[in-house]
């Protein structure tokens, strides 16, 4: 065997392995090259990444359910042929079944999961649930999921393309799909209780719950705090304004009594003014008396 496929071999197990045994048994392989003399394999096994918890599910229910998974591609096949024909009821029926089997194969993920000790949360499974939907609507993330060796979950909206090669263990994997788990080791495989996949969700679900409950009663109290922080400065307004109005009262009394003022003085103004000829008369009759007396 090469070094080529010694390496893929590795690879092969280490990504179909649970995820706890991953890192001892890349450090232990990358070790055993490197006393071998052979650098370049040692580097290479250094460098495989360790999957996230949903990255793993998801190279799990490749193996383990391939069946299913090819009912995965066989829709998304479908879905394109009927946008590119513009069936719209092929494609909503279309998208009915891509969502139950997404939704089923999730929920067989959990189980999986569980069988070999790894409870997956709420979250991570709607990761898994999502890189499903991914690999219906993008070609790179359907080539990505297809290898087993995915080492991170994908979002993909079908508008902007996924680039297969940062989703997987390496580059050179793309076009090889992960080889299914043989039959013999699916009928020795132990299948847990159904109730165990249900309490841990309820479990997640519970988690989840309280979290909100939690976020929605900080929120609560933060609002009730701006109300009444909002309530104090409407209190506080009300009073500038109690006080604006009695200025106003105080300054409209007082510009009634300077209107009052003004109008009296200028009636004895009007007045004066009456008196003026006479007085003006008055003047002239005293001049020429005094003149006539000199």
């Amino acid at each position: 065997m090469g070094d080529g496929d010694a390496f893929l071999a590795l690879a092969e197990t280490l990504y179909a392995g649970a995820p706890i045994d991953f890192t001892p048994a890349r450090n232990a392989a990358e070790k055993a090259a490197r006393l071998s003399g052979d650098r370049e394999l040692a580097a290479r096994i250094k460098g495989l990444r360790k999957p996230s918890v949903g990255a793993w599910a998801v190279n799990l229910l490749v193996r383990w359910e391939a069946e299913q998974i090819d009912q995965v591609f066989a829709i998304a096949q479908g879905l394109r042929e009927a946008a590119g024909a513009l069936d719209g009821e092929e494609l909503r029926q279309l998208t009915r079944q891509r969502r139950q089997l997404t939704a089923a194969l999730t929920t067989r993920a959990r189980t999986l999961a569980l069988e070999q000790g790894q409870r997956l949360s709420t979250s991570v499974a709607d990761q898994v649930e999502e890189t499903l939907t991914a690999a219906m609507l993008d070609d790179g993330a359907a080539s990505a999921v297809r290898t087993g060796m995915l080492v991170t979950t994908v979002v993909a909206t079908g508008v902007e393309g996924v680039a297969p090669e940062a989703l997987v263990a390496f580059p050179e994997v793309l076009g090889r799909p992960a080889p299914p788990v043989d039959r013999a080791a699916r009928v020795l495989h132990v299948v847990p209780e159904t109730t165990a996949v249900r309490r841990a969700v309820a479990a997640d679900r519970l988690a989840e719950a309280q979290g909100a409950l939690a976020r929605a009663t900080a929120e609560t109290e933060r609002l009730r705090a701006a109300a009444s922080e909002r309530e104090a400065a409407v209190l506080q307004l009300r009073d500038e304004h109690d006080q604006l109005q009695r200025q106003i009262v105080d300054l409209e009394s007082r510009a009634t009594r300077a209107e009052e003022m003004w109008l009296e003085a200028d009636a004895t103004a009007t007045e004066s003014a009456a008196e003026l000829p006479a007085l003006s008369q008055a003047v002239k009759d005293a001049e020429k008396a005094l003149e006539g007396l000199r």
